[in-house]
């Protein structure tokens, strides 16, 4: 989907009539009046409706509590032609205006156009699960659901290197920036507005923030469990048949073991690597058979592992260094065999406590005694101390504060390192203006709570979410995250730091609302997601591709190669691990092939 409004771009012009263009794909059936003409493909996911002869709107999502907004409108006096979601997303902004966004529940990515007012309206769920990029120029304003749409209406455009340098850190490119300098995302959570000779605006309608409430702790878990169930229903709803992907955790065996009770039918999706603890497909295969559900499994091989990096590269549109979008892929495009709608955990970790590094301050907490002197010797010491020995990393996160280190669950390059090698480096596009004003808004509130605010607005919108949406849309599956419902955050937002996680476990509390759920030995496990051995073939299998792509890869007016080959060669040879900077870097070497050298195949 693309759309195109051109404005008028001076006070010559200011009565000339705004248009506004809207289309999916050729394959299509068009709307006209006098100020708009709109073509949609029926196939696609997204709803449209042309309401009252003046609002224009296109739904790409989900809302789950549309049947309630109805029957709260209907008994304002609304009536209805249909049972869409869209005319009551168009009803309920008729009666609210923007205030209506704040009352939506779901997964969405919503325009309006205004045909009376000539104001555009573009707006995008609370966490980001659907996306939306735009880009603004003086004489127009064009938007989509996919970067790569506007690229294709408007040609060659800019390339970021402030967004490569951010990339390097975060492993995926920070919103709202992406690597086509021109075109941004809008953030989640929020709304924008274009009228004519006005700049564009942007607002925010829903701010996840955390404000603990004590309380006791079997009623905090009745909660959790009611609102899970909740969540889970509407996900669901009306759906005739479903999927789940399920690893050996908690998430994805709580998501199964409440779906089964609407779903008895539902089947789950799991897949693995042959390397010795890199597959989750026995554990998972035994929580399926004690909860009574099908699943599915499959092993995937080095060899199409890389192979299907071009593909997948070009459906993410940004480069995106996250191993697991692989094993993603293949796990959607075994659900996609068998159903349309699939269930997924993401979201758990950031809004319940599960990430491991979010126990790091119980670990830490001798240097919050020492005296500032001690602090900076240590600090020094961490400094001068070998890469590689062991202690080095413990004494500078110790004497580091938490807002000058932590950037978000992943943090691949050091800014000292990005000077070394990459060649377009900035001193002013530091990480940490991307993570300042987040740590600002919670300086106040506990570390673990800072580290849950930085990931829920970097994290989990710039990586999680995108690899969940781009992997399950490449082969036409609806991605449901119960985790991630505003109600579900409404409880998990007031939960004490003490139930969420302890020295020895993560996400305590969420353990204990499953175990009504799930089976026993899924309960205690440790986190591991998707594990993918690129560490292990990086050194094996996949040294002499890995080099290739370094050697052949054009991209070296933008990264120092002798450098790239350097990190390949130190952990070929067991100096350093460097398995995800240098998955960071091939990434990008292979988007730039797809995308600016136009060569789809890698070499090998």
């Amino acid at each position: 989907m693309y759309g195109l409004i051109s404005i008028p771009i001076n006070e010559q012009t200011k009565d000339t009539q705004v248009s506004f263009d809207y289309q999916t794909s050729n394959n299509a059936s068009t709307y006209c009046d006098s100020t708009y003409q709109l073509e949609l493909n029926h196939e696609k996911m997204e709803q449209f409706i042309l309401y009252k002869g003046r609002f224009v709107l296109v739904l790409d999502g989900k809302i789950y509590n549309y049947k309630q907004l109805r029957t709260r409108l209907v008994k304002k006096g609304y009536t209805f032609e249909t049972n869409s979601e869209i005319e009551v997303v168009a009803a309920l902004f008729e009666e609210n205006g923007v205030d209506a966004f704040r009352e939506l529940r779901g997964m969405f990515a919503i325009i309006l156009w205004d045909n009376q007012e000539n104001t555009f309206y573009a707006v995008r769920d609370p966490f980001g699960i659907r996306p939306f990029y735009y880009m603004e120029t003086e004489e127009e304003f064009l938007f989509s659901y996919q970067k790569e749409e506007i690229m294709k209406v408007k040609g060659e455009l800019s390339f970021s290197e402030q967004a490569l340098q951010h990339y390097l850190s975060f492993q995926y490119v920070p919103t709202p920036l992406t690597l086509t300098k021109e075109i941004s995302r809008l953030e989640p959570g929020h709304y924008l507005i274009k009228t004519p000779q006005q700049p564009l605006q942007t607002h925010r309608y829903f701010h996840a923030t955390f404000q603990p409430v004590d309380g006791n702790e079997k009623q905090i878990i009745n909660r959790i469990q009611e609102v899970m169930v909740d969540s889970v229903k509407a996900h669901i709803q009306d759906e005739e048949s479903i999927g789940a992907f399920l690893s050996g955790g908690i998430d994805s065996s709580f998501l199964v073991g409440i779906a089964k009770e609407f779903h008895p039918s539902i089947k789950t999706f799991s897949v693995g690597f042959e390397e010795d603890g890199f597959s989750e497909i026995p554990i998972a295969q035994k929580t399926a058979a004690e909860l009574g559900v099908d699943n599915c499994s499959y092993i995937i091989s080095p060899q199409e592992y890389v192979e299907s990096l071009p593909t997948i590269v070009r459906y993410l549109g940004d480069p995106l260094a996250d191993p697991s979008c692989v094993p993603l892929y293949f796990a959607a495009k075994m659900a996609s065999e068998y159903t349309k709608v699939v269930l997924s955990g993401e979201g758990a970790d950031e809004l319940f406590g599960g990430y491991n590094i979010y126990r790091e301050f119980e670990s830490l907490k001798l240097f919050q005694h020492l005296p500032l002197t001690f602090l900076r010797w240590f600090h020094k010491l961490s400094e001068i101390i070998p890469e590689g020995v062991v202690g080095k990393s413990y004494l500078a996160r110790g004497t580091t504060p938490l807002k000058d280190r932590y950037i978000g669950n992943a943090k691949i390059f050091e800014e000292k390192e990005k000077k070394q090698f990459l060649k377009t480096y900035h001193e002013a596009n530091h990480y940490q203006l991307i993570t300042d004003e987040l740590f600002q808004q919670v300086k106040e509130e506990h570390p673990l709570h800072q580290m849950q605010y930085i990931d829920i607005h970097t994290w989990l919108s710039g990586d999680i979410l995108v690899k969940a949406d781009r992997m399950t849309g490449a082969h036409s599956l609806s991605l449901r995250a119960p985790f991630l419902d505003k109600e579900v955050f409404l409880v998990a937002r007031k939960i004490p730091v003490k139930y969420k996680i302890s020295e020895k476990q993560t996400k305590q509390i969420l353990r204990k609302a499953a175990k009504d759920f799930v089976p026993s030995h899924v309960v205690e496990r440790k986190k591991l997601g998707f594990p993918v051995p690129t560490g292990n073939w990086l050194r094996n299998e996949l040294f002499d591709w890995a080099q290739n792509v370094i050697l052949v890869s054009e991209t070296g007016h933008l990264l120092e190669k002798s450098y790239c080959l350097k990190l390949l060669i130190d952990h070929a040879t067991g100096k350093r691990d460097n398995a995800r900077k240098l998955w960071t870097i091939l990434v990008f070497m292979i988007w730039h092939r797809v995308n600016m050298e136009n060569k789809g195949i890698m070499p090998t």
